[in-house]
């Protein structure tokens, strides 16, 4: 639960391009950059991709671990013809749709003493789910005071 009135807001706008399916972009040191320049003491970090295919997630950023969260990914929500957005749209990314519901648009991080509160190999990531290249916008609004 959020408490406290929170009287400053900044917010900043990010931009990635990935051109591949489960392509993700690793924008922790750009959130504590967004951080440091909003001279926000103690609040949150709320950092949201724009768009249906897009997921913010919180993880280890490596290559193995990435892989494998592709991996578990293709495993719960496969590529399927018989999915019924792919029925109506033929788009082929119904899969990417149902991933990015599973994963998220969005993450909230704490803020204290002016710095993210996050563990030691804890990043923050945003992840293109589509089944084609995207640029993906990345909302990071910091607030607190």
């Amino acid at each position: 639960m959020l408490a406290g009135n929170f009287t400053r807001f900044h917010r900043e706008t990010l931009h990635t391009a990935r051109k591949r399916e489960m392509g993700g972009t690793d924008l922790t040191t750009q959130v504590h950059q967004i951080v440091t320049r909003s001279k926000i003491d103690n609040g949150f970090a709320h950092v949201f991709v724009v768009g249906a295919t897009g997921a913010v997630v919180s993880i280890e950023y490596e290559d193995g671990l990435m892989q494998d969260l592709e991996d578990v990914l293709a495993q719960l929500l496969p590529r399927r013809p018989d999915y019924h957005h792919e029925l109506a749209w033929h788009d082929g990314n119904a899969h990417s749709h149902l991933r990015a519901t599973l994963l998220g648009p969005q993450l909230l991080v704490p803020i204290t003493r002016g710095k993210p509160d996050l563990g030691t190999w804890q990043r923050i990531a945003v992840i293109n789910l589509d089944n084609r290249a995207r640029e993906r916008e990345v909302v990071v609004t910091v607030f607190g005071d």
